[in-house]
C-alpha cells in the first residue's frame, strides 16, 4: 500500500525537491502548503498517512500547525523538518505527540526511513537529537517547557513577521484589542520591551528564520 504524505514547507525549490525525493523513495504526495494554516486546512480535506512539516513555517509555525491536526485527526503521524536543534523546541515537538524530529542537513535518505518508520507506528529523530535528548538524560536535566501559551507563540510568530496589530488579529479570528493586549502580555511574559527584542527571540527558537539557501542547496537537485 502507498503511504500517503502531506507535505508542508514555505519555499518553493524546497517542496519541489522534497516531492521529487518523495516520489521517488515509492511516496504519493497527496497535497502542499505554503503555511502552517494552510497545512492544517488541508488536513480536514485530504486523506494522507503522515504529514511532514517544516518547523519554521509563516503565520502558524510547524510544531503549532501539528498541534492543530492533532486536535482533530489525534491518530495523525507527523515529522517535522528543521534546522533547528534547541532543546526546548524537540521538547515541545515529542509532548506535542509528533512522531518524527528530523534535522534537514541530514535529510534525504534519512527522511524516507523516517516517514517509512512512523508510517509503520514507530518513532525516528535524528541522531544528533537523540545525542542532545541523551545528554540531557545523562545530565540529569529535565528538557524546558516553553513559557509561552499556542497563542502566545502564534502572536509572537505574526509580530516577528512584521504584522500589524490589526492583521494579526484578522489572521487569529480576534479583535485588534485583544490582538494588542496578547502582545503586551508577551513583553512582560519574556521581559522583551520592544519589537526588535521579539524579533530575536523569534529567531532563536525557531518561529521564523532568515535564509534557508544552505537547505536549497542541498535539495535543488532532486527538482531537477
Amino acid at each position: 500500500m502507498t503511504t500517503r504524505i502531506l507535505l508542508a514547507d514555505d519555499h518553493l525549490v524546497v517542496r519541489q525537491g522534497l516531492r521529487s525525493l518523495l516520489e521517488q523513495g515509492g511516496f504519493v504526495v497527496v497535497g502542499e502548503a505554503t503555511d502552517g494554516q494552510e497545512a492544517v486546512r488541508l488536513a480536514r480535506t485530504v486523506r494522507f498517512d503522515v504529514a511532514v512539516l517544516d518547523v519554521s513555517m509563516p503565520r502558524m509555525n510547524g510544531i503549532d500547525s501539528a498541534r492543530e491536526i492533532m486536535s482533530f485527526a489525534p491518530n495523525s503521524r507527523i515529522v517535522m523538518l528543521t534546522v533547528h536543534t534547541e532543546e526546548r523546541q524537540i521538547a515541545d515537538a515529542l509532548r506535542a505527540g509528533i512522531r518524527g524530529y528530523i534535522i534537514k542537513t541530514q535529510a534525504a535518505d534519512e527522511l524516507i526511513n523516517a516517514i517509512r518508520e512512523v508510517a509503520g507506528g514507530g518513532t525516528y529523530v535524528s541522531p544528533q537529537v537523540s545525542t542532545l535528548l541523551l545528554a540531557a538524560y545523562i545530565n540529569g536535566s529535565a528538557l524546558g517547557r516553553n513559557p509561552l501559551t499556542v497563542r502566545e507563540r502564534q502572536v509572537l510568530q505574526l509580530v516577528a513577521e512584521g504584522r500589524t496589530t490589526k492583521e494579526v488579529a484578522h489572521s487569529l479570528g480576534v479583535t485588534a484589542k485583544t490582538a494588542e493586549c496578547y502582545r503586551s502580555r508577551l513583553k512582560v511574559k519574556l521581559g522583551i520591551h520592544d519589537t526588535a527584542g521579539l524579533v530575536r527571540y523569534a529567531i532563536r527558537h525557531g518561529l521564523i528564520q532568515l535564509c534557508a539557501s544552505w537547505f536549497l542547496d542541498a535539495i535543488i537537485p532532486f527538482a531537477m
